[in-house]
């Protein structure tokens, strides 16, 4: 038997709802054995969930979600087994947050041309984080009544189009690859579906991420269908890179997206974590 694994999720340190703590709990009560915790730009919440999984037997993968601008695209590529200490991380990861909270200030004005009174006031004193997302302006403007779901919400105010949309302008792909290397980790391209390229422009990118250090794609997320994980995982094989899996987990309330659910591998791929120390002592408590 295999162990559950789950190497993207998010604590409330980024656009997450839980705390670390809360969040390894929840993903040792759904029967994950090796977990990531990739905040977005932010390693704070590391040492908090190290603690707990210590605790509660669940090997725990220091990770990190890096924003990069790639032809004029946000993609993420997610930083696995990095050394938190690292100096040109840490600074590389600061540099970005600078930068959100540039965007999120811009949002805010936005909001405030549509008629919202002291939204940057209200959602900072609710988030208390660098890492402002979108995420953090949907549930503001969820909880004020402005849409009926998160759906609604992206589409009228926060994606492309919508009436305080900001694109980020955030480091280039090759920068955070380069970071990532230097505190000893591995550079996985996260949710490659989501950025709605076409077939060449993915494969763009993933020669692009190859060709800069990059060693792994999430071939399989709890958002992805098994057509889309096919042929993510033929990308794989084609350019040789190493498979990873992630639910993509922020919060309790989304019933579709879980910790650890629905995220076995192709049987073609090479899995990211086949040689990790982690993995192994995962198999070992799973046999025992």
């Amino acid at each position: 038997m295999s162990p559950i694994i789950d190497l993207h999720s998010h604590s409330y340190y980024s656009d997450g709802s839980l705390s670390p703590t809360e969040l390894v709990t929840r993903a040792h009560a759904q029967g994950v054995k090796l977990l990531a915790l990739t905040d977005h730009d932010e390693t704070k919440g590391l040492a908090e969930a190290q603690e707990q999984a210590k605790k509660l037997g669940i090997h725990l993968v220091n990770g990190v979600e890096v924003s990069v601008s790639w032809q004029s695209k946000t993609i993420h590529i997610i930083g696995l087994g990095v050394d938190i200490d690292n100096p040109e991380l840490q600074a590389g990861l600061k540099q970005i947050r600078d930068e959100r909270v540039k965007r999120a200030k811009k949002i805010a004005e936005k909001m405030q041309k549509c008629g919202l009174e002291n939204v940057w006031q209200e959602i900072t004193e609710e988030v208390g984080f660098e890492a402002i997302t979108r995420t953090h302006f949907a549930r503001y403007l969820l909880a004020r009544g402005h849409a009926k779901d998160m759906q609604q919400v992206f589409k009228r105010w926060l994606a492309p189009k919508g009436k305080a949309y900001v694109n980020g302008q955030w480091v280039a792909l090759e920068q955070a690859l380069a970071w990532i290397k230097q505190a000893g980790g591995q550079a996985v391209i996260a949710h490659p579906i989501r950025y709605r390229l076409t077939h060449a422009k993915l494969e763009e990118l993933v020669k692009d991420f190859k060709q800069h250090g990059g060693v792994g794609i999430e071939v399989v997320g709890s958002y992805s269908n098994v057509k889309e994980r096919s042929y993510v995982a033929s990308l794989a094989r084609r350019f040789g890179l190493l498979a990873s899996v992630g639910s993509d987990f922020h919060s309790p309330g989304n019933p579709y997206i879980e910790l650890g659910r629905n995220l076995t591998l192709p049987l073609e791929t090479n899995a990211i974590w086949q040689d990790w120390p982690a993995y192994q002592d995962a198999l070992q408590a799973v046999a025992s």
